[in-house]
């Protein structure tokens, strides 16, 4: 028997909280760089995001909305509230794994859902995302050979993503059904949350662990890879040791310093703040799946 409308409805509206709850939380974590509870930066302050997540929600949990469209209304929303791009990646990287969990009737796992939703996904999407990356406008966007968002769409998101896979982190999860998130970065999470009982020092450990792992696209695209380079190996250290501490607060006067370096910069790791609120999602929405599709999935394998 199919789900009630109601029953339909109050999943939506868990789902979305969930949402909202991942984009607050990213928020009280000390993300050196990016905009957070103790430092606004780059004209951005926490209220803009937090507005960002509130009007964004609905659309991206909209019943009946193809991946492009769902992107493309949450960024009309987000533009229409706080008047600049404040959440294109955070949009881009939570769309299919809200649009995964809203079916409480589709088989399997948040993962296999996601592959699901990622393999489904036309041409028409590629319009969508196409128009909604126009509309967002993101720094540094330059253009590209094939598939360009200024054109026509020709090619699926995963065709798109896979081909921008090697220089973007966000299209990097799109083509490898978000791999590294489920089966690195949300472990590191939950080790970190489990040790220190404080989910946003766990979410800044999280933070400085993709920090230093990898070259944040954004930075990348505004000033160049060597600049990214150069910002995942001041971030190193601080990663290793806040990582390895049995207590995170010791840390935080390190943090701050940091912060302060690449805010006077004007560097922002924007796209590592992105990741780390879609790693906060994955296990709330991972609680939210029936309990015939809860147990651990086997990898899914990469999408090309």
């Amino acid at each position: 028997m199919p789900p009630s409308a109601d029953a339909v409805g109050q999943r939506r509206g868990l789902i979305a909280a969930a949402y909202r709850e991942a984009s607050a939380l990213e928020l009280e974590a000390l993300k050196p760089g990016n905009v957070h509870r103790q430092s606004a930066g780059h004209g951005m302050t926490v209220a803009d995001f937090l507005l960002s997540a509130q009007v964004s929600a609905g659309p991206l949990t909209a019943p009946g909305l193809g991946l492009g469209e769902r992107v493309y209304r949450a960024v009309v929303a987000t533009r229409e509230a706080v008047g600049c791009n404040t959440n294109l990646g955070i949009i881009l990287l939570c769309a299919p794994l809200l649009q995964a969990a809203l079916d409480p009737a589709a088989p399997g796992g948040l993962r296999t859902r996601v592959a699901a939703v990622l393999q489904a996904a036309d041409r028409a999407d590629t319009q969508w995302l196409n128009q909604a990356i126009r509309l967002a406008a993101p720094a540094g966007l330059g253009r590209s050979a094939r598939y360009d968002v200024a054109e026509s769409a020709t090619a699926t998101p995963l065709e798109v993503m896979t081909l921008a896979a090697h220089r973007d982190l966000i299209a990097r999860q799109y083509a490898e059904c978000f791999k590294d998130l489920f089966e690195r970065a949300v472990p590191l999470l939950e080790r970190l949350q489990t040790r220190w009982q404080d989910p946003a020092w766990a979410a800044v450990g999280l933070y400085l662990d993709f920090l230093r792992r990898f070259p944040d696209t954004h930075i990348a695209r505004k000033l160049g890879v060597d600049q990214a380079l150069a910002v995942s190996r001041r971030a190193a250290p601080l990663a290793a040791a806040l990582n390895q501490a049995a207590r995170p607060q010791p840390h935080r006067a390190a943090l701050l310093t940091f912060d302060r370096e690449l805010k006077n910069a004007g560097i922002n790791p924007g796209t590592m703040a992105d990741l780390t609120v879609a790693c906060l999602l994955i296990p709330r929405l991972q609680r939210l799946q029936p309990a015939s599709s809860s147990e651990k999935e086997p990898s899914v394998r990469k999408l090309t």
